[in-house]
């Protein structure tokens, strides 16, 4: 009678071979061939397997090294050889078990099968390890862990093949009885195959023969493709999300608590915060481990479940990335700030605008005499919401030990000690901790609740805590730690994310926005990746539709761009003092043409036009020395030659006269009476191409020539940087870098700016001109205002250089 051997993972879940000096060649091959059809036989994604072979040093069993060529499927890492990394290993094993026993199996299930029945898309997959020459290769920890694996295992999904040489003696401790217990043995003894069984005479086996090399491979890159295609575990929002008569339900007067994810087979798991010491939270994990979906979860489904009135955000990203962008575009209700790809200086600028709040809310909490918020909502019908700050890659703040890191550091750890009191949560997002060195590891231990999703051993240990390495374990996308103990080991509770899509997330923003209706709430937004605009700036469109304010005897207001700050513009004025000229320097000539178009535009904004230098309102003289094949050649005179205004265009050719006409306007205006006289503002672009402009190099020394002693241009130049700005005669000036700028400008001219805008150049160039290389770290849509008599540096985002048909309706519409 001939019938199948089967082994019963259900039932047995433990296979041991046993083969002679002669047999362990054969012995290996079956076992492979068993391995292999363990493989095939359970569902793709559904097992792990945990290689040993510390004699043949991994080459037993190579051909399954192909698994670990596919990073997503997560089946085999590599095949373990040392006794450390074996050890390593079965503790890792025996800490899973630990973890399923008591999060998912409990008393409601008896073995892991009854429990995947129930838990669908989050089945825990089953491991197998597989002991090759054992029990070389064991330390003494690591039998104690082999001893628990092979007690416990079955109900776990933790099933052992071990392949031995019963001549062997077995190690201290462990008996054959132990070691054999509800396992299927086979016996190979010089090429014979037995089944070994205390129920059964002994029975003759034919082993099936191991496939050679080529089908081997085939077979196992088969497996680890459709074991990457399958690893992907997506719980449908809808498991957490409220429905319709459930929208706006819930009140945070006694604590912020929301459904993020499934734990176990049926249960939600809830993100709580606002009670003992769950006061903030701190979220990591790698790349791709779904950390940015956690975060879009959490904002979503809080917005759909409470009222701006309960929650309200103020949402950071330091990532190069659009995360939030999605809020904005929406209009999410909830959102005070949303800020995308955004800068340290605006991030330390959301914490000065918390700790404010911070205070204003201690002061009405002292006024009425109240603890904490839900006795703030019974003293007062204001609803006074919870504020969440949430800062994904909050480790950007401490990448320097400068004092942008120094500031925020302070102010949130202000935030994370005080702001329980009052409903102000933090919740912190990283990658990794290793850049946050210094950030108060005080600070950290504020965060009560740790998610930790899948990281390395180390990252585990910094974001759970000394002795929680549990995080190394997690598999998958989504599969995460939820820990509100502090991350000690005891508060480990394993989750899967819920996943949503961008389309859903979307929709879901839309039902917020129309519960929401005409009401409407301020938000402050900041994109960090695009420049600013200057069509959407507010006094521009004053202006074009006729209503700016004129510009008072003050001075001259000129907003320059967008700051990287809560704020509204930044501005440059233009004061009738000496030194009240702008120099421009960097390597960006758009963003260099854009500031000088947007100077212009408001100047022509706030000032009518003036017929002569006398009449008040304003008139512009244009110095451009830009060759006639550049880039942005005639952008900016066009436009000012569009102007209603008058407009004195500089170049090579009227030289001479135009800046003869300018020193007559200077030394009119010497006379020292301050009637009502225009404003000039004189623009410059590319001076060092002039070559009367630039200094000479007989001005250092004596000069024997004959040329005439009339007024020069250079020195012209000088003196209407010295002596305008108290007549209001202004300059604004651009140069690429140092080098343009001193062949054109000597350094008593180069004092005559108290205000300097500076965009990307390098760090000497930046170090020559405000004594700080910060000018060095700007990118692309960045510059710097520095302000000579405060001493302040204010980075924003210049504006981004208008269409030229834009810039020609700008133009008509002040015309008319």
């Amino acid at each position: 009678l001939d019938i199948p051997l089967a082994l019963d993972f259900r039932n047995t879940g433990a296979l041991r071979i046993e083969h002679d000096a002669a047999s362990r060649t054969q012995a290996l091959g079956a076992m492979r061939s068993i391995v292999l059809r363990t493989l095939t036989t359970i569902p793709a994604g559904r097992l792990r397997l945990v290689l040993c072979d510390p004699v043949g040093l991994g080459q037993e069993f190579a051909g399954f090294m192909h698994l670990a060529d596919q990073d997503e499927a997560d089946v085999l890492s590599r095949i373990w050889t040392e006794a450390r990394h074996i050890e390593q290993q079965l503790t890792a094993l025996t800490e899973h078990m630990e973890n399923v026993i008591q999060t998912y199996l409990r008393n409601e299930y008896e073995t892991i099968e009854e429990y995947n029945a129930q838990a669908g898309e989050i089945a825990e997959p089953y491991r197998l390890l597989v002991l090759a020459d054992f029990p070389e290769g064991l330390s003494e920890r690591a039998v104690r862990r082999l001893e628990s694996i092979i007690a416990s295992g079955r109900r776990c999904g933790v099933f052992t093949m071990i392949l031995r040489d019963p001549e062997r003696k077995l190690p201290e401790g462990l008996s054959e009885t132990a070691l054999n217990e509800g396992a299927l043995r086979l016996q190979c003894t010089e090429g014979t195959w037995t089944l070994a069984s205390p129920q059964l005479p002994p029975m003759h086996v034919d082993m099936e023969a191991p496939p050679d090399d080529d089908l081997l491979t085939a077979i196992v890159e088969r497996i680890g493709e459709a074991a990457a295609g399958s690893r992907r575990v997506e719980v449908p929002f809808s498991f957490v999300s409220p429905a319709d008569d459930e929208r706006w339900s819930l009140s945070t007067a006694k604590e912020l608590r929301i459904p993020i994810g499934q734990s176990g087979a049926t249960r939600r798991l809830e993100f709580r915060l606002g009670r003992g010491t769950t006061q903030h939270a701190l979220i990591a994990g790698k790349t791709g481990s779904g950390k940015s979906t956690l975060l879009h979860v959490l904002i979503t489904n809080l917005s759909m479940w409470c009222s701006p009135d309960e929650v309200e955000f103020y949402l950071v990203d330091f990532k190069k990335g659009v995360e939030f962008q999605a809020y904005a575009a929406r209009e999410l209700p909830h959102a005070r700030v949303v800020a995308i790809e955004s800068d340290r200086e605006f991030g330390l600028s959301v914490l000065r605008r918390l700790d404010v709040e911070l205070r204003r809310r201690g002061e009405r909490f002292r006024d009425l005499g109240v603890q904490d918020i839900a006795a703030f909502r019974d003293a007062c019908d204001d609803p006074m919401p919870r504020v969440l700050l949430i800062i994904d890659e909050f480790q950007e703040f401490f990448v320097d030990d400068d004092p942008v890191a120094q500031e925020a550091s302070l102010l949130l750890d202000r935030l994370v000690r005080q702001g329980r009191a009052f409903g102000m949560h933090a919740i912190l997002g990283s990658q990794t901790l290793d850049g946050a060195y210094s950030l108060a590891r005080s600070t950290l231990g504020q965060m009560g609740v740790r998610i930790a999703l899948q990281c390395s051993e180390g990252d585990s240990y910094l974001i759970l805590s000394d002795d929680n390495p549990a995080a190394r374990l997690l598999g998958r996308p989504g599969e995460a730690i939820y820990n509100d103990a502090g991350g000690k080991i005891e508060g480990n509770t394993p989750f899967q994310i819920v996943w949503m899509e961008d389309d859903q997330r979307d929709a879901m923003l839309a039902d917020v926005q129309a519960l929401n209706g005409e009401t409407h709430r301020p938000q402050f937004v900041f994109k960090g990746h695009v420049p600013a605009t200057l069509a959407d700036d507010r006094l521009v469109q004053r202006a074009l539709a006729g209503e700016a304010s004129p510009a008072d005897s003050g001075g001259l207001t000129l907003r320059l761009g967008e700051p990287v700050a809560i704020a509204e513009a930044t501005e440059l004025v233009l004061r009738p003092q000496a030194g009240g000229n702008a120099l421009l320097v960097g390597q960006h000539p758009e963003a260099a043409t854009a500031v000088l178009a947007g100077a212009l535009l408001q100047a022509a904004g706030q000032l009518p036009p003036a017929a002569t230098p006398n009449d008040p309102g304003l008139q512009i003289w244009l110095i451009d020395g830009q060759p006639p094949d550049a880039m942005l050649a005639g952008r900016l005179a066009s436009f000012a030659a569009a102007l209603p205004h008058v407009v004195h265009r500089v170049s090579n050719r009227n030289l001479d006269e135009e800046m003869a006409a300018l020193a007559d306007v200077l030394a009119q205006r010497s006379d020292g009476v301050r009637e009502a006289r225009a404003t000039i503002l004189i623009l410059g672009v590319d001076l060092h191409r002039i070559r009367d402009l630039r200094v000479r190099e007989d001005d250092f020394g004596f000069s024997m020539s004959d040329e005439p002693q009339g007024p020069r241009p250079d020195r012209i130049l000088a003196d209407m940087l010295r002596e305008g700005p108290a007549v209001g005669m202004h300059s604004m000036l651009w140069f690429d870098g140092t080098a343009n700028l001193t062949r054109t400008l000597d350094r008593t001219a180069q004092r005559e700016f108290e205000q300097k805008i500076l965009f990307q150049m390098s760090a000497n160039d930046s170090g020559q001109l405000i004594d700080t290389t910060a000018a060095s770290d700007l990118g692309l849509h960045r510059g710097l205002l520095y302000v000579e008599d405060t001493g302040t540096l204010e980075k924003f985002r210049p504006w981004a250089l208008p269409d030229t048909d834009w810039l020609s309706a700008a133009a008509a519409a002040l015309t008319r």
